[in-house]
């Protein structure tokens, strides 16, 4: 066997902040650290930033530099969208369409509003976790005020049929937001093409720092504020601007648009490799679905064992994964996602996700392919639900 190394295939869960973002965003904790909210000439400078920073998330995903709100990550921005849209057009209806698979920064706010009155639908998807554009078509009613179905999932990776959706809303004069927290900077997105009227996104998932996010929100959309306070964002989002956070944002995201289609193409290569790997080992299967995933993502059930044993013996080896979504990877309980595509619980417990990043190697690939198979039969051989088959044979 190699020698034990560390191999980072959590990107999903969080991505290392690139050094020319770090570069970009020092001089506004140390030399222009000034309030942006001030009067006085040394607050010109962070101020002029954010604002450049703007420019480059509204050029990202094809919008107006001010319908760009600064907020403190993915969550507050899925919050503020669901929320913000319930409240300001509640005159008009109190219905909202979801899908099953959503973040919990999506389906928690939705399963709030139904507690103050609002009702929530939300849409099953099939064996890949896709959303049917013509399932969101029928479940718009009259009173219908917002749909939110999220760009790819993370936890399997599957992307959405976004601009038809996007059109389905626009057709029928209904509000359309979008968590792509996994899909910016590792998707193309255009809002205006697409016909998205408010999108989620947050820095740290593609090499920007932590703690901060964005929320686009289309000119004349009727939306109340989720933080009170001062007058920051255009009165719209309380709380002195986190400057430095904001300019690591504008300029990772830049650089991520620049080195997209080069950078897909890599990964993409190790992925599919990877796939193809674990695929041979009995009993696995592949989750999401198999064309219209992120670059990215691998997700995969090993029968009779468990997803949290096998994470266990990866970092005793050095590989950093997961079992799903990052915000509930201490959470015993079953994937939601996987559930929802008609995986027995049995099988979702033992799933896999390994995502891949821009510093993913080849070697990074054989090492996981090398040392995982092991650690599957290793595992198989003492559950109880492993059959007799496949069992080690012992002589």
């Amino acid at each position: 066997m190699s020698e034990k190394r560390f191999v980072y295939m959590d990107n999903a869960a969080t991505t290392r902040t690139h050094p020319d973002v770090v570069s970009a965003m020092l001089p506004y904790m140390t030399e222009f650290f000034g309030n942006p909210s001030s009067l006085y000439d040394f607050s010109r400078e962070p101020k002029k930033a954010i604002e450049h920073a703007r420019e480059q998330v509204a050029h990202a995903i094809g919008c107006k530099p001010e319908e760009v709100y600064f907020t403190a990550g993915g969550s507050e921005s899925d919050n503020w969208a669901i929320k913000g849209i319930a409240f300001a057009n509640q005159k008009k209806g109190k219905h909202i369409i979801t899908s099953s698979i959503e973040h919990h920064a999506v389906i928690h706010p939705c399963e709030w509003l139904v507690s103050q009155g609002f009702e929530v639908t939300f849409l099953p998807v099939d064996e890949y976790g896709m959303v049917s554009p013509e399932s969101v078509a029928g479940a718009i009613r009259d009173d219908t005020i917002l749909v939110s179905i999220m760009f790819a999932n993370n936890e399997i990776g599957t992307i959405e049929p976004i601009a038809e959706i996007g059109a389905i809303c626009k057709e029928r004069g209904v509000y359309f937001h979008t968590d792509a927290v996994q899909a910016v900077g590792h998707v193309p997105i255009n809002v205006d093409t697409m016909n998205i009227d408010l999108l989620s996104l947050s820095g740290h998932k593609f090499h920007g720092p932590k703690g901060v996010g964005c929320l686009y929100i289309r000119s004349k959309v009727r939306i109340e504020q989720l933080i009170h306070g001062g007058g920051q964002e255009r009165k719209r989002r309380a709380g002195t601007e986190h400057v430095s956070g904001i300019v690591g944002l504008g300029s990772a995201i830049e650089r991520a648009v620049a080195v997209m289609p080069e950078s897909n193409t890599q990964i993409q290569k190790l992925r599919d490799r990877l796939i193809e790997g674990l695929l041979t080992i009995p009993h696995s299967r592949l989750n999401g679905h198999p064309v219209h995933r992120l670059s990215n993502n691998v997700n995969i059930i090993f029968e009779f064992i468990e997803g949290e044993s096998i994470l266990l013996f990866l970092n005793q080896n050095g590989v950093a994964a997961s079992t799903g979504s990052a915000c509930t990877s201490a959470s015993l309980e079953p994937s939601h996602v996987l559930t929802a595509c008609g995986i027995s619980h049995d099988c979702v417990h033992g799933s896999l996700r390994l995502t891949l990043g821009e510093e993913t190697t080849e070697e990074d690939i054989l090492y996981v392919l090398e040392i995982l198979p092991g650690i599957v039969q290793r595992l198989r051989d003492i559950s109880p639900l492993t059959p007799d088959e496949l069992r080690s044979k012992k002589k």
